[in-house]
């Protein structure tokens, strides 16, 4: 079984994200929202830490790739709508919030592409809809719906973000908003599916390179920060979830647009 190198990056940033919960012994920032409230807490923590670790592994392995995507994408969109979306509603006002969610969405986006590619008959008798060709479209809207919310954070919190910007690139509120403004231009793009294989794939370049200039650097000064890896991992998760839905695009011409850009190639 050929493993594509979105789905591969995709399984070691779920490996990397459990162990650093079970390095660190709590709860990695990406889970944070777990109600503190909750009795056995850090049984929990660790519960999630072992689910990422294991659905790591497995998407990687031909034996168990469809049951690894079975838990995978469950505990994705569970996280999404029990941890994030009550935030959004409590903090309706708050981008943080939103910008939060919409972290969550891109890596559900990315778990959906590979549930829909490796559906076992149990999925495609009862569950359809979330398979194939079907199961695909409703990824790419997942990501439709994250990237504004991403885009719109970076003008929300431009001041902030800009002191993000590696020092050696000139006018970093500048890269801020042009970063924002692509994010929403990539979201037009595949809404509306105008050259939406070069919108994915732009999008998915920009947040990989995100990712490489600004968490790397900040892993080399403090490689003991849990925040830091924490911090990063959230990035490839975002970048990795954007790269497996601009995957699905690979069997349409760079500057296709309409229906026919809509054309569907699963992982």
């Amino acid at each position: 079984m050929e493993i594509r190198p979105a789905r591969a990056v995709f399984a070691a940033m779920l490996i990397g994200l459990g162990i650093v919960g079970l390095i660190y012994g709590n709860a990695c920032v990406i889970w944070e929202q777990i109600p503190k409230a909750l009795p056995h807490r850090g049984l929990v923590n660790d519960l999630c830490a072992l689910i990422a670790l294991g659905c790591g592994i497995g998407v990687l392995l031909r034996p168990t790739v469809t049951i690894a995507c079975r838990v995978l994408l469950p505990f994705v969109l569970l996280w999404l709508t029990v941890l994030k979306l009550p935030v959004v509603f409590v903090h309706f006002a708050m981008e943080v919030s939103w910008e939060s969610f919409a972290e969550t969405a891109a890596m559900a986006a990315g778990a959906w592409c590979l549930f829909a590619a490796h559906a076992g008959a149990f999925e495609q008798r009862h569950l359809g809809f979330a398979t194939g060709a079907r199961g695909i479209g409703i990824a790419r809207l997942l990501l439709i719906a994250a990237l504004p919310m991403i885009g719109l954070s970076h003008f929300a919190y431009a001041a902030f973000t800009a002191t993000l910007v590696p020092g050696w690139l000139p006018f970093p509120l500048g890269w801020v908003y042009l970063t924002g403004a692509c994010s929403l231009a990539a979201a037009a793009g595949l809404a509306f599916a105008v050259l939406p294989r070069l919108a994915a794939n732009l999008e998915a370049v920009m947040l990989w390179l995100i990712t490489l200039l600004v968490w790397i650097p900040q892993l080399a000064a403090s490689p003991k920060a849990q925040g830091n890896w924490s911090e990063f991992l959230i990035s490839v998760a975002i970048a990795t979830g954007a790269w497996l839905v601009a995957d699905t695009y690979r069997d349409v011409p760079w500057l296709a647009s309409g229906k026919a850009a809509r054309a569907v190639a699963p992982d």
